[in-house]
């Protein structure tokens, strides 16, 4: 039996459009993440790695069992951290208290992520995550890279590998950042923050 299983969207594929089209989840979902997971099964089989988690993989493998691991972890919060869109849509609580806090209004946040997101050169993702204090911080990781390896709680994030825009946006990745603000559950967020 396989280690590692392909995420259920806890949505249908058309939920979020149309931020993100279901032809787009119906590849990224179900044909990037799924090859991860066919991929990172197909390789831990002597690799030392058969009963560790996701992410003691993701911070103690390298090669190919990083990369197929890495991309599961970051994909399995991706799609989880999403829902139908809707307008003027932020965060409450304590994590929208951090935010204020530390970047001075949830505007400024967003600005920052955003053009996080849109300069990060090549594929990768841009993260909010937690350090040991609880402060937040925001980092630029390539390929298949995770904030866990820092030391870091990842707790959003917007994935810029081209595969996650390109058939909705085209080349147009500052405008697909934009418009994931609509479908952030930030009662996911919340919770991962409160962890």
């Amino acid at each position: 039996m396989a280690k590692f299983e392909l995420l259920a969207l806890p949505y249908a594929e058309k939920a979020l459009e149309p931020v993100i089209s279901s032809k787009t989840i119906g590849y990224h979902h179900g044909k990037h993440l799924a090859a991860y997971v066919n991929n990172l099964n197909g390789l831990l089989e002597g690799s030392g790695f058969e009963e560790a988690t996701l992410e003691d993989i993701v911070c103690k493998s390298t090669g190919g069992i990083l990369n197929n691991a890495g991309q599961i972890l970051n994909h399995n919060l991706y799609f989880s951290q999403f829902k139908s869109p809707l307008e003027n849509n932020a965060p409450n609580g304590k994590i929208a208290k951090a935010i204020d806090e530390q970047f001075g209004s949830f505007d400024a946040f967003q600005k920052e992520f955003v053009q996080k997101g849109a300069t990060l050169f090549g594929s990768g993702w841009v993260w909010l995550s937690k350090d040991k204090e609880g402060k937040l911080v925001i980092t630029q990781e390539t390929n298949a890279a995770n904030p866990v390896q820092r030391g870091l709680t990842p707790l959003l994030t917007f994935d810029v590998w081209e595969h996650a825009y390109y058939l909705d946006y085209q080349n147009r990745r500052p405008d697909h950042l934009a418009a994931l603000w609509q479908i952030v559950n930030w009662d996911v967020i919340e919770k991962r923050y409160e962890q």
